[in-house]
């Protein structure tokens, strides 16, 4: 079922979500809405909370896009990502490396806002997958990017809280616009002249 994607400033998205622990119909039910969700709206990741649900709980799928490249390594050793998905992170616990790479990041709680986001250029991720195995692998590229942009929801952080202060009030007037559910405006370009 397709559910309403919630917007900035809606409090479920600074909730902390809670460990899964059985995996009942209700939690299947959830992830199959986050999938048909994250579908409908063009995206490449969902998390619970952004659906409104509390829960530890989102999906990532990196299937058919080439322009921005995603590797993945099980056991050290290099796999293609897309033979692994689509992904289901149920309580996922990430290793960051400290060597960061800055890149583009979008947000579907956050409709027509794209911002230049630093994150770490390899993660280590340990989840639980639906049938209750843990499933160990490292990421890097857009998959990399797109685990720890899903694991910072669950968390309740956003991608706005690893920008600076500065960036924070430049982006100001579009957080406003968002809140309001209006659409951001389209910027016309500065003369150059």
């Amino acid at each position: 079922m397709i559910r309403e994607i919630v917007h900035y400033d809606a409090p479920v998205l600074r909730a902390k979500g809670k460990e899964v622990g059985a995996i009942t119909p209700a939690i299947e039910a959830l992830v199959k809405d986050l999938f048909d969700t994250m579908r409908h709206a063009r995206g490449i990741g969902l998390a619970a909370q952004q659906i409104g649900e509390n829960v530890q709980v989102a999906v990532i799928d990196i299937t058919g896009i080439t322009e921005r490249p995603s590797k993945m390594w099980i056991k050290g050793k290099p796999v293609d990502p897309e033979a692994y998905m689509p992904l289901i992170l149920i309580n996922p616990v990430l290793k960051l490396t400290k060597s960061k790479i800055t890149g583009h990041e979008g947000c579907l709680s956050f409709p027509g806002l794209a911002l230049d986001i630093p994150r770490s250029q390899r993660v280590g991720v340990k989840m639980r997958t639906l049938g209750k195995e843990i499933f160990e692998f490292e990421a890097a590229g857009l998959l990399g990017r797109a685990v720890q942009h899903e694991v910072d929801h669950l968390h309740g952080r956003l991608y706005i809280d690893l920008i600076s202060a500065e960036e924070r009030r430049e982006i100001r007037e579009d957080l406003n616009y968002i809140k309001r559910g209006e659409p951001i405006p389209v910027k016309s370009p500065k003369n150059e002249s």
